[in-house]
C-alpha cells in the first residue's frame, strides 16, 4: 500500500501493517501478547492526564500487574516534561487533550528528554488530525478510554515492546487518512493557529504576547512550533503562507 499526502513514515508504517493483514476493525498488536520474562525489571510507566480520577483508576489497574509499575503521575504535559527524565520511564500513557501543552508537543518533548521512551495515547477523543499528529510525533499506540482492563494492560505491554497497538476507531481513521492528502494546518493547535493569524497581521512577538496575554517567551515557542509543523524557515514565510491560505484577518 502506498501512502498519499504527507503522511509520516511512522503513521504510514502502522497503516501498512493494517492493510497487509486483515483490515477488519479490531485491536491490533503483535499476533500474540509479548512474552513476559520474570527476571526482567517491571515496565516503568508515567501517567499524563489532567483528570485525577482517570490517573487513579489506571494506577489501580496497573498496580495489580507484577510487570508494570507506575513511577509518576502528571496533570499536564508541562509537568511531565519537567520531571520525567529522572524517573527513567519506559512508557508514557498520554491523554490526547489536556490544557496547556498539547499531546503532540508533550510526545515530542518526552522523546527529546527520555530517549527510547514509548508512548501510548489514551483518550476519549478520536479526532482524525490529532490521531495522525500524535503518531507522527512518535506515539506507538492509540487506545480509547472505554477499553477493557485487559486491553489496557495488553496495549501497554505491546507498546513497551515496540509493537504498534491501535484501537478500532483509530484504525478506521488512519485507513481513511492515508487515502487523502494531509493539510499540515490540521496539526496546529488552536493557540498556534491564533498566533499564525497574528503573524500574518504583521504583529511582533511582543505585540502578540500582549494581545493573547502570554509571555513573549511563550509566543516565541509557539512560533517555533508553527514553523516546524508547516516546514517553513522564518516568520516571513509563515505570514505569506497564512495569507495564501486565507488565515489572515479580514481587516488586514
Amino acid at each position: 500500500m502506498t501512502c498519499v499526502g504527507t503522511v509520516s513514515g511512522s503513521a504510514c508504517a502502522i497503516v501498512r501493517s493494517l492493510h497487509d493483514g486483515d483490515a477488519s476493525p479490531k485491536m491490533i498488536s503483535s499476533l500474540t501478547e509479548p512474552s513476559r520474562v520474570p527476571e526482567l525489571p517491571p515496565i516503568r510507566i508515567i501517567l499524563v492526564d489532567d483528570h485525577a480520577i482517570v490517573r487513579e483508576g489506571v494506577r489501580a489497574i496497573l498496580d495489580t500487574q507484577d510487570d508494570l509499575r507506575v513511577v509518576g503521575e502528571f496533570a499536564s504535559g508541562n509537568e511531565a516534561l519537567a520531571a520525567a527524565a529522572p524517573l527513567k520511564p519506559d512508557l508514557a500513557l498520554v491523554d490526547l487533550k489536556m490544557p496547556g501543552l498539547s499531546a503532540v508537543e508533550t510526545i515530542r518533548g518526552l522523546h527529546e528528554r527520555v530517549p527510547g521512551i514509548r508512548v501510548l495515547v489514551f483518550t476519549s477523543f478520536g479526532e482524525d488530525a490529532l490521531v495522525r499528529a500524535t503518531l507522527d510525533a512518535g506515539a506507538t499506540g492509540f487506545l480509547i478510554k472505554d477499553a477493557l482492563k485487559d486491553d489496557l494492560v495488553l496495549a501497554i505491554r505491546s507498546v513497551a515492546a515496540g509493537q504498534p497497538y491501535l484501537a478500532p476507531a483509530a484504525q478506521r481513521q488512519l485507513m481513511e487518512l492515508v487515502r487523502k492528502p494531509f493539510d499540515p494546518r490540521q496539526a496546529l493547535t488552536t493557540r498556534e493557529s491564533e498566533v499564525l493569524r497574528l503573524i500574518a497581521d504583521g504583529l511582533s512577538n511582543k505585540q502578540i504576547a500582549r494581545q493573547l496575554r502570554l509571555t513573549e517567551g511563550t509566543v516565541k515557542g509557539y512560533v517555533s512550533q508553527i514553523l516546524s509543523k508547516l516546514h517553513l524557515e522564518d516568520r516571513t514565510q509563515a505570514a505569506l503562507y497564512a495569507v495564501r491560505q486565507g488565515i489572515a484577518s479580514d481587516e488586514r
